[in-house]
């Protein structure tokens, strides 16, 4: 069984125990898996296709919208409105792509964030549609699959948000493997050799880059679903600071990375939060700076790292 088969197979277990051991915390689970598959969309972005980016909220809350909105006013089933959510952030991805891509570096960067601001401000201006900043209310899910309908202890939506980031674990694991997933990695190491041999290198960015955002807006779809509110504060800078945040600390281009930070971030962020409100944010920035400047590769790497550490001794003690 090869280390990926390994890694996916001990996450799956985790989460699985997870729900046995913390079943008055399934909120907090939930919400976890749901950044979960917002920061594997931004590994995709920015990992794979080495897309600098701070926006990946504007997809996101282009998802939670859609899919809030259909469900009032179209169709209540999850599923569908998965779908929507996906088709909403894969939409606003392609046509903010189609400028987006065409820049780099710290013009690419504050673009990003421009497009998240813009569209926070466009569903701030659209009360009578969004809610402005009162928040989308009214949200009534159908069951899942016509079979498990969501309850207030949040079992159906945790089971449902772990389905849900499997799947997209399963299809970016597929799409890192395939020529298309390789070329990806290729164009993040040199842009100038890959469009030497012959490859579009900004058609491979603005398709990774709508791939991204459809997987964004898959993650803020289920947000939408599970807590039944959409805000503001889905296309908030801090949102895509903080799925930045958990993608360097588990390691980019390590979709097992991207899992790793998101729980690490979300389990010290609530526990420094609940003992100290005032001052969490210390911790956080000290466990980025820890991992910054001992682990570059991320967490992920660390295995790897002691490993080495332990060949260096062996040798340097023979």
């Amino acid at each position: 069984m090869t280390r990926p088969f390994v890694s996916a197979l001990v996450i799956l277990i985790a989460a699985v125990a997870a729900f046995f051991l913390f079943p008055y915390n399934l909120a907090f689970l939930t919400r976890i898996l749901i950044m979960i598959v917002l920061v594997l969309s931004l590994d995709l972005v920015l990992g794979f296709a080495g897309i600098a980016t701070l926006g990946q909220a504007a997809m996101y809350g282009a998802g939670a919208y859609a899919a809030g909105l259909f469900a009032i006013h179209v169709w209540a089933d999850p599923v569908a409105g998965l779908l929507i959510g996906a088709l909403a952030g894969a939409a606003l991805a392609a046509l903010s792509g189609a400028v987006l891509m065409r820049t780099q570096g710290l013009t690419l960067i504050m673009l990003t964030i421009a497009v998240a601001q813009i569209c926070a401000e466009i569903a701030n201006r659209a009360r009578p549609v969004t809610g402005g900043a009162d928040g989308l209310r009214g949200i009534r899910p159908g069951k899942v699959l016509g079979i498990w309908e969501f309850d207030f202890i949040g079992i159906t939506g945790y089971w449902y948000a772990l389905a849900i980031a499997g799947l997209v674990f399963a299809a970016l694991f597929v799409i890192g493997r395939s020529p298309f997933g390789l070329s990806l990695r290729g164009i993040h190491e040199s842009p100038a050799r890959m469009e030497a041999i012959g490859v579009s290198v900004y058609r491979r960015r603005l398709a990774a880059y709508t791939l991204g955002g459809g997987i964004a807006g898959i993650a803020g779809a289920l947000s939408a679903q599970i807590t039944q509110l959409v805000s503001l504060e889905a296309f908030s800078f801090t949102l895509s600071a903080e799925a930045l945040i958990m993608l360097i600390l588990g390691g980019t281009g390590r979709l097992y990375g991207a899992v790793l930070g998101t729980v690490i971030f979300m389990a010290v962020h609530h526990t420094a939060a609940a003992n100290d409100p005032f001052n969490w944010l210390f911790v956080i920035g000290a466990l980025v700076l820890a991992v910054v400047f001992f682990l570059p590769s991320g967490i992920a790497a660390l295995p790897t790292s002691l490993k080495r550490l332990a060949k260096g001794g062996r040798h340097a003690g023979s």
